[in-house]
């Protein structure tokens, strides 16, 4: 029974990237059922020293949180799915941390999620030189805007960057650590380490191109194997690349640099950017509303329906489902209290851990770490944080650096 049951979870688990590529409903329901299938285990008494540990104690406080967000809440029922839902990542953090620490061959997942991000790479390639991808989706259908974006199998959401991030670092630590002293093997990864960037920048995704190429020079300081002078040459080389495939093509010269350029170019540009620009006027949108409700918030999302319903009382109000940037949407749903306690949480659980990491030299709960780490970058857009698609990546990457890791893994009785 215990091989079936383990044997069900590794299939969910490896299947987890395609599932979020699939769509939202097929990701919860794979989520339900490596939940379900771990069920009886939950109840099992050997496991209150798990849930007593400071991981999953924290991780509950920011539950009950969510659910007081929703009962102050300027629409309680708007978030009340959402903030409920916290509890099935809660419950997979678990599911996971039991999977590697309970599973010799636990890396296999990481072969399955490498073909998986694999082909997505290939897709997005293709989509990008010949305007549709393998399905035959086209730029052209992600909300009718930004026709040159590419948003591969996501069809009608230009996200195909952002997921990219969400397992780049974690699929490139797997491939460092299978690839170390085969020299070939190691010629291979580089490769895919440079494609794995180059797609992120075909996306046309500016934020989330930003985080990538942070998150590789991030990378690079881990890989102490390496010579620096290699490293440094690899960063130099990795960065001309990338400013020569952006001069190649007007779209990308006109997204990372004629932009950019032109706020450069003089005051009067620069004084209309800032009173133009969509995301600072998304920001000030934001702030507006952590000023109109600084303790507390308007509740999780809530930013919309104070935004959309006040915008013509409030000229400062502008009407979107969210700030489009991770800080301003917390202080905004979450008010100053909301956002301390969140961060402190989720700064605490990944910081408190960081000189194992670095002792350990697990290139996967690096990778993990990273993708961690540029989500919080300031000033950068980026999407709703506790939306579906966003805290499904976020989790599965916070679950695997504990997890992968028998120092850190929450079953381990050395934490």
């Amino acid at each position: 029974m215990k091989i079936i049951e383990n044997n069900f979870l590794f299939i969910f688990i490896s299947l987890l990237p395609l599932t979020i590529i699939i769509g939202p409903s097929i990701s919860l329901i794979s989520i339900l059922l490596i939940i379900i299938i771990f069920l009886p285990k939950f109840f099992n008494k050997d496991m209150f020293k798990v849930y007593t540990s400071k991981v999953c104690v924290l991780l509950f406080v920011l539950y009950l949180y969510l659910i007081f967000n929703t009962l102050i809440s300027s629409d309680p029922f708007s978030g009340i799915f959402r903030n409920l839902g916290f509890l099935r990542f809660l419950l997979l953090f678990v599911v996971i941390n039991y999977f590697f620490f309970s599973k010799s061959n636990g890396n296999n997942v990481f072969i399955f999620w490498t073909i998986i991000f694999s082909i997505f790479i290939i897709d997005v390639f293709i989509e990008r030189f010949s305007g549709t991808n393998i399905m035959g989706f086209g730029s052209e259908t992600a909300h009718g805007i930004n026709q040159t974006r590419v948003v591969s199998f996501f069809k009608d959401e230009a996200i195909a960057g952002a997921f990219i991030n969400g397992f780049i670092f974690v699929v490139m630590g797997y491939l460092i650590m299978t690839s170390k002293n085969k020299s070939f093997v190691f010629v291979i990864t580089t490769l895919f380490f440079i494609s794995s960037l180059v797609a992120v920048l075909l996306t046309g995704e500016r934020s989330n191109t930003i985080k990538a190429f942070i998150g590789f020079v991030i990378f690079l300081f881990f890989l102490d194997f390496i010579k620096f002078k290699i490293r440094l040459f690899f960063l130099f080389f990795l960065t001309g690349l990338l400013t020569i495939i952006i001069l190649s093509s007007d779209y990308l010269k006109l997204r990372y640099i004629g932009q950019f350029y032109k706020f450069l170019s003089s005051k009067e540009t620069r004084e209309k950017s800032f009173e133009y620009n969509v995301y600072i006027e998304l920001y000030k949108s934001g702030f507006e509303v952590f000023k109109n409700h600084p303790l507390l918030g308007v509740g999780a999302k809530n930013y919309r329906i104070e935004t959309c319903k006040k915008n013509t009382q409030d000229s400062n109000y502008v009407c979107n489902t969210h700030p489009h940037q991770i800080y301003v949407e917390l202080l905004a749903e979450h008010g100053i209290l909301g956002f301390i306690l969140i961060l402190f949480i989720y700064f605490f659980l990944i910081f408190r851990i960081l000189k194992q990491i670095i002792i350990s030299r697990n290139h996967i709960q690096i990778g993990s770490f990273i993708y961690i780490l540029v989500n919080f970058i300031p000033l950068l857009p980026s999407g709703s944080f506790f939306s579906d698609f966003n805290l499904t990546l976020f989790m599965i990457n916070f679950s695997i650096m504990y997890g992968v890791n028998n120092k850190t893994n929450i079953f381990s009785s050395k934490n």
